[in-house]
């Protein structure tokens, strides 16, 4: 598998690892592991009262017979105003299973796009002492057309973080957060050095959330 390489911002060139950023795409699983990302963000808090839930309704409303009207055993039946809901939504998740092989799969995928096509690059962010949005701007500004860009950071660049995320259309997170969602999503992806390894390790099974060495 040939090697490739990303643009490093302020000059220069990255070697990316072969296996992580060389990868055949796959749409099939990308498509599967951003359902289940998606899925896995959703709430499920929905929720309605049933006939049993709704209060009152205890006394029968008239007698069985003699009245004329229908039957009814209760006003808190669903065909009565203020009764309860019938095969209404109740609290669930909405999260399924990927297998793990199939999630490294699809992580390779997106970020093999972003290599192939040339929208990934990576920076130094050790260079931000402190927050900067200006200095963020900046660096930005000499690579190519202004487009969605999503910020991999390692945890401990807690400064780096906090100047790109005042600027438009760009999003920064932690590499551990980072899915495949969030990266296929973005025009472009740019990574800083101490993330880079991290990331790769997820790509290619290695991360610590694995339990692997």
């Amino acid at each position: 598998m040939p090697s490739t390489t990303a643009t490093k911002l302020g000059g220069g060139t990255v070697e990316l690892d072969a296996k992580a950023f060389g990868a055949e795409f796959n749409m099939a699983i990308v498509h599967e592991t951003v359902r289940a990302e998606q899925a896995a963000r959703r709430q499920g808090t929905s929720s309605t009262k049933t006939r049993g839930e709704v209060r009152g309704g205890g006394a029968k409303p008239w007698k069985q017979k003699g009245s004329g009207r229908a039957r009814a055993g209760s006003s808190r039946n669903p065909i009565w105003t203020g009764g309860g809901t019938a095969f209404g939504p109740q609290p669930r998740h909405y999260t399924f299973k990927v297998n793990r092989k199939a999630r490294r799969v699809a992580l390779r995928s997106a970020l093999s796009v972003h290599a192939e096509r040339g929208s990934l690059a990576v920076f130094d962010a050790s260079v931000f002492d402190t927050p900067s949005t200006k200095q963020a701007r900046e660096l930005l500004a000499g690579w190519g057309p202004d487009a969605r860009t999503l910020v991999v950071l390692h945890e401990s660049e807690a400064n780096a973080g906090l100047s790109f995320r005042n600027l438009e259309r760009v999003g920064a997170i932690p590499a551990q957060d980072a899915g495949v969602t969030n990266i296929i999503n973005a025009a472009r992806l740019l990574v800083s050095q101490a993330a880079m390894p991290e990331l790769v390790a997820r790509a290619n099974g290695k991360s610590a959330e694995d339990g692997e060495k």
